[in-house]
């Protein structure tokens, strides 16, 4: 064995974690449900979430009609995809530092705090996206309707 090399770096999936489940299809399958019982978890248990999913409701279907290119409506949508995926994240990191202890400790107010960071980050980003790209035609169809 190289001095880079360690038994741990070569050792199997299985004997790194007990907690490895199947591999190949099985595997995917399972991953599948498992992200849709996250996202159902998300969904019930965090606030946040269900008022970024009533934006995606409304925003996603709007980029699909607004008269923009393939690009731009790529845009459109994925900054309200990297919203949901970032609410997601932060979620995570607040179940698991509530998971370790409810007692107020600045490395846990650290963790949350930076993960409100990130999601409101990523409004920011999905304010910018949209009133750039969608913005000027959304003006021009209100004042065109008006």
């Amino acid at each position: 064995m190289s001095k880079i090399e360690s038994p741990a770096v070569n050792a199997p999936d299985t004997l790194e974690s007990p907690h490895k489940g199947q591999r190949g299809v099985r595997r995917l399958f399972n991953a599948f449900f498992y992200s849709l019982s996250g996202l159902r978890i998300a969904f019930y248990h965090e606030s946040a979430f269900r008022q970024e999913i009533a934006i995606a409701v409304i925003l996603v279907p709007l980029a699909c009609f607004v008269p923009v290119g393939a690009a731009e409506r790529i845009l459109l949508i994925g900054s309200v995809l990297l919203l949901l995926i970032v609410e997601l994240l932060n979620s995570s990191v607040e179940a698991a530092i509530d998971r370790i202890g409810l007692d107020t400790h600045r490395l846990s107010k650290r963790a949350k705090d930076l993960g409100s960071a990130a999601v409101f980050l990523t409004l920011v980003l999905l304010a910018i996206t949209w009133g750039l790209i969608a913005g000027p035609t959304l003006v021009s169809l209100i004042r065109a309707a008006a």
